[in-house]
C-alpha cells in the first residue's frame, strides 16, 4: 500500500512550504525516516523524512514549487504499484518555448504523452462531476499515545527514551516515555490502561506535536489508521479537468512554471521570483527586487544565502543611492565581496569521546547565538553588601523550614529586590517588537537551574505579588521538579526578565547573554567573606568583614540605556543592604 509524503506543519502560524530540494528521484529506494526533501518556509528550512519504507513511486510538486500545510508531495511504495490519487493533485502546466507564452497541444518529453492545453481543460469542466472525498477510516480499539504540545511556541519533540517495551502491562496515567524539547525535558503519561502494543517513534526521532508515537490497548487490539489530510470539497477549473481529462505521468524534469499577469517576464525572471517564502520576506523588509540577484539555486532561485550576500555586500542599494552616498568626483565602484567564514573542521584523535548533541544542546546553541545577532550586549557590575540579608537568614532559617518546609536561601530575596527595581525601571521588562517597545505589564523572573544535561530556566509568575516565603516556595519547587523532568509547559515560557546564579559554584560574576524575547538578564556572583572598608555615623574609617557579591546585569543596549541599568543595579543594591525583610 503506498504512503502519502505531505508538506508538514512547520509552525503555528505557517500555512505554507516551498519544496526547494528533492534529495530523491522517482524510482530510488527509500528507507523509512531517511530525508527525502527540503523545504523552505518563512521562519525555517528542513529535511522532510519519508514516512514509510519503500520507493519513491511520484513528485507531485516540483523544486520551487509553493504548497499548502497538508498537501501531498510524493508518494512512497512498492516498486511497480500505482500511486493512489486520494485527492486533487495540482497539475503540472508546461510552457512552450517557442517565444510566446501562449499554450498549445503540448508533449511530455519524458514519456511523449500529450499534455491537456487550457483549451481541453475548459471543454472537460462542463462534464467532469465534483466528487466528495471520503471521509477516513474509523479508529480500532487501540489507544494513541501522540506528542503533546509543551508549549505555546513548541512544534516538535523528540523522544529520548522509552519507559516501556511493547507487551508491557501500562496502568492509566503511568509514564510510557520522556521527550525532550527546546524548552524542557519530560515524561508522557499513557492516556490509557492496558498493553503497549507498537511504538511508532525510535528513541532519538524527532517528530512534530500531535504525531502518534505509541499504541495502547488490550493485547491483540488494532490499531487506528492515521487520517490523511482531507481534499478540498469544492474543485477548481483545473482540478476538475484533471478528473475527466487522460491521466498525465507527473514528470521528471522540472516544468517551467506558467506566471499570469507576467507575459512580457523572462524564464530566468519567473524562476528567481519563484524563491522561497523566507527569501522573498527577506527581500520585501529590506525592499529588494529578487530578479535582480544572480541565483545560485535550482533553475536559478534565489536562495537565502544568495540575498543575504546580495545584502552584505552593499549590492541592495538602490542605484540612486549609491549616486548619493559616492564622491561626486569618483566614479562608483562596486564594494568587494566579503568571503564567508566556514569553521575548518575538526578531527577526532585517539582518545578523543564524540558525542551528539542533544535537543536540548543544539536548542540552546541555537538561541544562544541568535541572541547575539539580535541585542546589542552591554554588562555593568556592582558591588553588594549582602550582610543584611545573611544576619536575617541566620537568625530565621531554623523557623522558616519548620513553618514552610523548605529552605531559606539568598535567592528570594533577591527575587524581592528585583521585582521593586523593576517597577521602579520598568525598561528592564520590556521587550521589543519591530519598531516597537512592549512594556511588559507582568514580571514574570525566570530562574537558569543547571542540570546535567543541560540549562533550563523555569519561570516564576507574577513575582511581584508573592511574599518572601511564596518565592522561596516557587523557587524550590520549580528547581526540583526541573531536575527531576516534572514541569509543565507552561512554567518554562512567557518569562520577562532572567536571574542566572553562577554563584553557587563559586564564580565572582559573569556576563550572561540574554534570554530572547527578553531585554536584560541578572547574573550574581559568589556571597563570601570580604574585608571592607567601613567609615562610622562620625566619620571614621573602619575595616570589618562582610558579605560581599557581585551582581551583573546585561541589558539591550538598543533599548536600556546605560543610565537606566545604572539606577537599576542602584536601586536593588540599596533594597538589598537597607529593606527590612519580613516572610
Amino acid at each position: 500500500m503506498s504512503v502519502e509524503v505531505v508538506m508538514p506543519q512547520m509552525g503555528e502560524s505557517i500555512t505554507e512550504g516551498t519544496v526547494s530540494k528533492w534529495l530523491k528521484s522517482v524510482g530510488e529506494h527509500v528507507g523509512k525516516d531517511e530525508p527525502i526533501l527540503e523545504i523552505s518556509t518563512d521562519k525555517v528550512d528542513a529535511e522532510v523524512p519519508s514516512p514509510g519504507e519503500g520507493v519513491l513511486l511520484e513528485i507531485r510538486h516540483n523544486e520551487g514549487d509553493t504548497v499548502e500545510v497538508g498537501t501531498v508531495v510524493a508518494v512512497i511504495g512498492a516498486e511497480g504499484e500505482q500511486p493512489v490519487q486520494n485527492g486533487p493533485s495540482e497539475p503540472h502546466i508546461w510552457m512552450d518555448k517557442s517565444g510566446d507564452n501562449a499554450l498549445t497541444e503540448k508533449t511530455d518529453p519524458a514519456t511523449g504523452d500529450n499534455i491537456p492545453t487550457p483549451e481541453i481543460i475548459a471543454d472537460a469542466v462542463a462534464e467532469a462531476p465534483v466528487q466528495e472525498t471520503p471521509a477516513p477510516a474509523a479508529a480500532g480499539d487501540a489507544t494513541e499515545v501522540v506528542m503533546p504540545q509543551m508549549g505555546e511556541s513548541i512544534t516538535e519533540g523528540t523522544v529520548s527514551k522509552w519507559l516501556k517495551s511493547v507487551g508491557d502491562k501500562i496502568d492509566k496515567d503511568e509514564p510510557i516515555l520522556e521527550i525532550s524539547t527546546d524548552k524542557v525535558d519530560a515524561e508522557v503519561p499513557s492516556p490509557a490502561a492496558g498493553t503497549l502494543l507498537e511504538i511508532k517513534a525510535n528513541e532519538g526521532e524527532t517528530v512534530e506535536v500531535g504525531a502518534v508515537v505509541a499504541l495502547v490497548g488490550a493485547e491483540g487490539s488494532v490499531g487506528a489508521a492515521s487520517a490523511q489530510p482531507a481534499a478540498p470539497a469544492e474543485k477548481t477549473v483545473v482540478e476538475a479537468a484533471k478528473t475527466a481529462a487522460p491521466a498525465v505521468p507527473t514528470p521528471v524534469a522540472a516544468p517551467v512554471p506558467v506566471a499570469n499577469g507576467n507575459g512580457d517576464s523572462s524564464v530566468e525572471d519567473l524562476r528567481r521570483t519563484k524563491s522561497s517564502p523566507l527569501v522573498r520576506n527577506i527581500a520585501k523588509e529590506h525592499g529588494i527586487d529578487i530578479s535582480r540577484i544572480p541565483g545560485s539555486g535550482v533553475s536559478g532561485r534565489v536562495t537565502k544565502k544568495d540575498i543575504l550576500s546580495f545584502i552584505e555586500t552593499g549590492a541592495a542599494l538602490r542605484p540612486e543611492d549609491l549616486l548619493q552616498k559616492a564622491p561626486a568626483a569618483r566614479p562608483a565602484t562596486a564594494p568587494a565581496a566579503k568571503t564567508e567564514y566556514v569553521p575548518a573542521p575538526v578531527a577526532a584523535a585517539v582518545g578523543d569521546r564524540v558525542e551528539k548533541m542533544s535537543v536540548m544542546r543544539k536548542k540552546i546553541s541555537e538561541h544562544m547565538t541568535f541572541s547575539k545577532q539580535t541585542s546589542a550586549h552591554v554588562t555593568s557590575v556592582y558591588e553588594v553588601d549582602m550582610t543584611n540579608i545573611a544576619r536575617f537568614r541566620k537568625k530565621n532559617q531554623a523557623d522558616f523550614q519548620a513553618r514552610y518546609g523548605t529552605k531559606l536561601t539568598y535567592m528570594p530575596f533577591i527575587f524581592q529586590g528585583v521585582t521593586n527595581a523593576i517597577r521602579q525601571f520598568p525598561i528592564v521588562n520590556a521587550q521589543v517588537d519591530g519598531e516597537n517597545i512592549i512594556y511588559k505589564g507582568d514580571i514574570n523572573l525566570g530562574m537558569a537551574v543547571a542540570l546535567d544535561w543541560g540549562l533550563i530556566v523555569p519561570v516564576i509568575k507574577r513575582a511581584d505579588t508573592l511574599s518572601l516565603s511564596g518565592l522561596a516556595l516557587a523557587a524550590n519547587d520549580l528547581a526540583d521538579r526541573a531536575r527531576a523532568k516534572k514541569l509543565n509547559p507552561d512554567e518554562v515560557t512567557g518569562g520577562t526578565f532572567t536571574i542566572t546564579n553562577p554563584g553557587v559554584f563559586g564564580g565572582l560574576y559573569g556576563t550572561p547573554i540574554i534570554n530572547q524575547p527578553q531585554v536584560a538578564i541578572l547574573c550574581v556572583g559568589t556571597i563570601e567573606k570580604r574585608a571592607k572598608v567601613m567609615t562610622t555615623p562620625d566619620g571614621e574609617d573602619y575595616i570589618a568583614i562582610r558579605h560581599m557579591a557581585y551582581f551583573a546585569l546585561t541589558y539591550d543596549h538598543r533599548i536600556v540605556d546605560g543610565a537606566d541599568a545604572e539606577k537599576f543595579l542602584s536601586t536593588l543594591k540599596e533594597f538589598l543592604e537597607t529593606a527590612e525583610f519580613g516572610y
